[in-house]
């Protein structure tokens, strides 16, 4: 069974969030720990959280993706941009411990013209007094684009964060299929060597989860520009290939298309009657 949702809000609770995600076929979803151009946060209501808890275990749901604001930059040259991530992936990071999901997703940052090692140093430095031996959840680095002055396009990147942190066990990755095509990772022509290259370099044990999307931007254009499902240059039977690959076909995967709610259902009906019919044959 393909695991698979989108990306939902949950300014209505985390309880409707969920409900969405079985209204349109999937089971599982991510969600902004907060608003995301901001620093908000509500506070949690226990009944909500109980009947989520309820709804994720009634149908069976895959592992959840809380996934960081684009407003943390890890690495940014300005300290209270970096105070302001540290600060608040701890809180992000408690409130997990008492909610039904136990993935949470970050862009690793753009250096600001620092350069890529003193992002990576900066990075880690947020990472080790965030990430505390007693937090269950995994922190997921996001694979990137390659675009501006990002980190974390490059598999070694991720590696090389990874390999800094003081409770590396805790950490893994997201990878997103139109970020790696863009950074020039052939997912279309050579799935299975990007495949290997990511077990060889990072390992297949630390990737959590995959954000699917196709891409606007044409092949190692560095570019982060998501399309519909087989509406990119990444293309439905590549993306379908991914899915379903022996490797990965377990983990969640999480549309972040430009749709709506009841787009989103209609690439997920898509994908589901895709896949059956491969599997049929």
């Amino acid at each position: 069974m393909i695991n698979i949702g989108s990306h939902l809000s949950i300014s209505k609770g985390y309880a409707h969030a969920a409900n969405t995600a079985v209204k349109i076929n999937g089971n599982t979803f991510q969600y902004f720990s907060r608003n995301p151009r901001g620093g908000s946060v509500k506070a949690l209501n226990e009944s909500d959280v109980e009947d989520f808890k309820r709804i994720v275990k009634e149908n069976n749901f895959a592992p959840i993706l809380c996934h960081a604001p684009y407003t943390y930059n890890l690495c940014s040259s300005n300290p209270n941009t970096r105070e302001f991530a540290k600060r608040s992936i701890k809180q992000d990071l408690e409130r997990l411990e008492l909610l039904p999901c136990k993935l949470f997703n970050i862009h690793p940052g753009s250096h600001t013209g620092q350069g890529i090692e003193k992002g990576i140093e900066l990075i880690v430095e947020i990472l080790n007094d965030a990430i505390t031996e007693d937090i269950t959840s995994f922190v997921l680095l996001e694979s990137m684009s390659g675009k501006g002055t990002e980190v974390g396009s490059k598999f070694i990147e991720l590696k090389e964060i990874i390999d800094r942190v003081k409770y590396k066990e805790k950490m893994g990755v997201c990878l997103d299929t139109c970020h790696i095509f863009s950074a020039g990772y052939d997912i279309v022509n050579n799935l299975d060597e990007v495949i290997d290259e990511f077990d060889e370099i990072v390992g297949l044990d630390r990737l959590k989860a995959v954000h699917l999307n196709d891409s606007m931007n044409p092949f190692a254009s560095n570019k982060d520009r998501h399309a519909g499902i087989g509406e990119g240059e990444i293309g439905l039977e590549a993306l379908i290939n991914f899915i379903t690959h022996p490797k990965l076909k377990h983990l969640p995967f999480l549309l972040e298309t430009p749709y709506d709610v009841e787009g989103h259902k209609r690439e997920i009906d898509l994908i589901k009657e895709i896949i059956g019919e491969k599997n049929d044959k």
